[in-house]
């Protein structure tokens, strides 16, 4: 995984990097302090059933923006956000299958796309940094592992499908106060949703996750599974849209909001 040079420690200079194509990789660690969004863009005619989705699933799909049609900006999370160029990396869905991975998404943009910026764990890994606690997949120098689960998750129109969990591993005391760190920001995704035997939410194997990279659980050490914003996606392609945009799994948009603002305490 390429690693976000000094430069960009801040949302505008993350974006300014990503737009120049400065930075391709996982945004884990990028501008820390500054709050990272899943994107989910899609026809204003199922916008609405969408919006519907992530109220019946606050946990794995808190939203922080929606953009009015047609326009690429998000104006509370940046002035200057421009959705088609400020992600590393987008997926491209048509008719629920996925035919690409583009860095820029200009040539598809039309007037009646709505996106969504949904809440990313990878807000809430400053604070468990700050505590101590060490992130996997940053000392491994890759991208988190994420799974699909056997929780399903509360249908609405078009929109159903599993759960999709991030996994962290920690001994029991820092288990503990990863809990209590994230359960500050239920605005990206709070507390997990489940610690200890995977099999129990259906994971068959840690070593090979869904999405993003597997990582190592040292003896004493306990898998810590947050709901994960990735889970729109296996939910868009069981709705077969003609057309969708979701980012790719670990390249997220870098926004201009602090995550202080998303703590509840």
């Amino acid at each position: 995984m390429r690693k976000a040079s000094p430069e960009l420690d801040n949302g505008r200079a993350a974006r300014a990097g990503i737009r120049s194509g400065e930075f391709r990789g996982p945004t884990s660690g990028m501008a820390p302090g500054y709050v990272q969004g899943n994107l989910v863009v899609l026809p204003a005619e199922h916008a609405a059933d969408f919006h519907r989705f992530c109220q019946a699933n606050p946990k794995p799909c808190p939203v922080l923006a929606i953009s009015e049609a047609g326009n690429p900006a998000l104006p509370t999370l940046g002035d200057d956000i421009d959705l088609r160029t400020d992600l590393p990396r987008y997926r491209v869905w048509i008719d629920g299958q996925l035919t690409d991975e583009p860095t820029d998404i200009g040539s598809l943009w039309r007037d009646d796309l709505v996106a969504f910026a949904i809440g990313c764990s990878f807000s809430f890994e400053e604070a468990l940094i700050e505590a101590g606690l060490e992130l996997r997949h940053q000392s491994q120098g890759c991208n988190v592992p994420m799974y699909r689960t056997s929780i399903a998750t509360t249908p609405a129109g078009r929109f159903s499908g599993p759960l999709v969990v991030s996994m962290r591993p920690f001994d029991a005391a820092d288990a503990i106060r990863a809990i209590q760190i994230t359960s500050r920001f239920p605005a990206v995704h709070g507390a997990p949703v489940h610690l200890g035997d995977p099999a129990q939410i259906g994971i068959a194997d840690l070593s090979r996750p869904d999405y993003g990279d597997a990582v190592t659980l040292r003896d004493g050490e306990m898998p810590v599974f947050w709901a994960c914003g990735v889970t729109p996606q296996a939910a868009l392609r069981a709705a077969k849209l003609p057309l969708c945009i979701t980012h790719a799994p670990g390249s997220m948009l870098v926004t201009d909001r602090r995550n202080s603002e998303f703590s509840t305490f």
